[in-house]
């Protein structure tokens, strides 16, 4: 997707070989415009599918999984990462790793939100070890959804977690899939 590759060389900061900052408009401030076409650029590479709930993990997936549940007309369900006061019983729970934050998270959706009935896409910003996306694919599969694949704003294809989940045979539709992040440069693969 053009437009979200001139997003990332023109706003992204490579941080290091495995670290990229796009918190101008993807994971703290959202551009809305953007959003948009990320929404539409997944519909249409799921046209051939049948969708029912998108689901994501908070809080950066948020803003993508809504403008993909608005153009398919499909309610977003989002994994919470901390337990509240009303968030405490009949819950879908899985352990996730952040990588970024180098810490183990709890997620969980209520089971009232999720079912059997269900074809779910899952939604994530980065895809990277897949270990959020490992989450979500088990909460899915404890609600016993029929899971017809994922979408990824942007991929860090130079880390393993794409390529182990698609040898599976789970679907991945990544927008933007990054080469390499070494010398302070973003490459994509074609």
């Amino acid at each position: 997707m053009k437009l979200l590759k001139d997003k990332i060389q023109q706003e992204g900061k490579v941080l290091s070989d495995v670290v990229l900052k796009v918190d101008s408009f993807l994971n703290h401030q959202i551009d809305p415009m953007l959003m948009q076409e990320v929404g539409e650029e997944l519909a249409n590479r799921y046209s051939d599918e049948i969708i029912t709930k998108v689901l994501t993990i908070e809080s950066s997936g948020i803003a993508p999984a809504t403008f993909l549940g608005l153009v398919l007309g499909a309610p977003v369900v989002f994994a919470r990462k901390r337990k509240s006061l009303t968030l405490t019983d009949n819950l879908y729970s899985a352990k996730v790793h952040s990588f970024t934050k180098n810490e183990v998270n709890e997620i969980s959706v209520s089971q009232n939100f999720l079912s059997a009935d269900d074809r779910i896409i899952i939604i994530d910003d980065f895809l990277a070890n897949g270990e959020a996306l490992k989450g979500l694919l088990d909460i899915a599969q404890q609600a016993g959804a029929h899971i017809v694949g994922a979408g990824i704003v942007i991929e860090k294809g130079f880390q393993k977690g794409g390529e182990q989940l698609r040898q599976q045979g789970l679907r991945i539709e990544s927008l933007a899939n990054i080469k390499s992040l070494a010398n302070g440069k973003v490459e994509f693969f074609d």
